[in-house]
């Protein structure tokens, strides 16, 4: 009989997020999951690390499809260096985060504690994919994508990935047509500042802004995305621009 993978499980929604509760049932059908999660909310804190701060970790019991599960005051990416060099006694055979409530497509990625979280595994040498879904509400409904979120984790096991490759993989809100493997589109955020004033009388500001996509291409993962399809990309965490080496070294740093 087949040994069964060990499967790190986290996100960024907190340890109570239904995401993860759906994420955690569909990787116990393929091997053995380990959790380690934020106590709380942590979205949009990237691949941040608690440095200026002691991390506290306790055992809990929430999922109980999880061998073992842990529940961390520190970010996502922190709850995979605590689950890799810490909890567990050898490395995972990958790491799956999510399942995000929102979208991570495109500019996104930057911002995403999810795909921070799996940009960690990827460089403590373990495979790794980042499952988010359009659909912000608590309530979400996953049953649509569980068929393909196995299908990936089966395919990332089989053929494993370069070890400067992870996946970022977003789910329409609705019914899934298929799968395009495609780019990041480029877009952008334009931010608005909203001022308001508390009780006391002073001032404070809420981030908001609107969603602008300033690519056409039907090679994207906005594009994949708008008419129906999952979307995987590719992501590489050296952030060199090798192509645009050769040109800085032309300019006289000596003017």
């Amino acid at each position: 009989m087949a040994k069964r993978p060990l499967i790190l499980v986290t996100n960024d929604d907190g340890i109570n997020a239904p995401g993860l509760k759906y994420l955690v049932n569909i990787m116990s059908i393929i091997g053995d999951v380990v959790v380690v999660a934020p106590d709380s909310p942590k979205s949009a804190t990237s691949h941040s690390i608690t440095i200026n701060s002691p991390l506290y970790a306790s055992r809990c019991y929430i999922h109980t499809n999880a061998k073992l599960e842990y529940q961390l005051s520190g970010t996502p990416a922190d709850c995979v260096k605590f689950g890799v060099n810490e909890i567990l006694e050898k490395k995972p055979d990958i790491c799956v985060s999510g399942i995000n409530h929102g979208s991570n497509s495109s500019v996104n990625v930057l911002y995403s504690g999810t795909v921070g979280a799996a940009i960690e595994a990827g460089i403590q040498g373990v495979p790794a994919i980042g499952f988010s879904i359009l659909d912000y509400d608590w309530n979400a409904k996953f049953g649509h994508i569980k068929k393909l979120i196995k299908s990936i984790t089966h395919s990332v096991l089989k053929n494993r990935l370069p070890s400067d490759i992870v996946l970022n993989v977003n789910f329409p809100k609705s019914k899934v047509k298929g799968v395009k493997v495609c780019r990041q589109a480029n877009t952008h955020w334009e931010e608005k500042f909203c001022k308001r004033e508390n009780p006391m009388g002073k001032e404070y500001y809420w981030l908001t802004g609107d969603f602008i996509n300033n690519d056409k291409s039907n090679e994207t993962d906005e594009y994949a995305l708008k008419k129906g399809y999952a979307s995987i990309v590719p992501i590489k965490f050296d952030l060199t621009a090798k192509d645009y080496i050769h040109k800085i070294k032309k300019w006289n740093f000596n003017d």
